[in-house]
């Protein structure tokens, strides 16, 4: 099971590379402060914890994408879904091996994403993943312990 929180939590980090950075960004009083980030379902196991329907609209915001880029960029963000989704539910491969395809799939999806944005976008769009990879490197610097609500079902020793 603590394998299955790992696999989840590693998803998690890289689905949302872009989405919390955006948010952070959000400081400026958007109607977006009083909801929350993600609801406890797209959390779960459900395979819900990366839309790309929100995704997208996040970056159009952000980035000010016009009507091509975000169809585009909806286009590869569903494709990056459906392709995570398989990987996932491949069971004959490793952890190990998942992650790294993983890693890979995510990262050709935001060099497809970069390649659609114009000099300002990419420079945004940069600085959003470089926040993010921060948070990321944080956040396992700190660890996930049993302890912690990132591992609902470690069994502490």
């Amino acid at each position: 099971m603590v394998k299955h929180c790992l696999l989840a939590l590693t998803v998690a980090g890289l689905l949302y590379t872009v989405t919390p950075a955006a948010i952070a960004q959000n400081a400026g009083g958007s109607d977006q402060q009083s909801q929350p980030a993600a609801s406890p379902a797209e959390h779960g196991h459900g395979g819900r914890h990366f839309d790309p329907e929100k995704r997208s609209e996040m970056l159009a915001k952000h980035l000010s994408l016009n009507a091509d880029q975000q169809a585009k960029l909806k286009d590869i963000l569903t494709s990056e879904q459906s392709q995570m989704q398989k990987l996932h539910e491949e069971s004959s491969m490793s952890q190990e091996d998942r992650r790294s395809k993983m890693m890979d799939l995510h990262k050709t999806s935001n060099e497809q994403i970069r390649a659609l944005l114009d000099a300002d976008q990419q420079k945004k769009f940069d600085e959003m993943q470089t926040k993010h990879e921060q948070r990321m490197q944080d956040h396992r610097e700190k660890g996930a312990g049993p302890d912690s609500d990132h591992a609902p079902d470690s069994n502490p020793k």
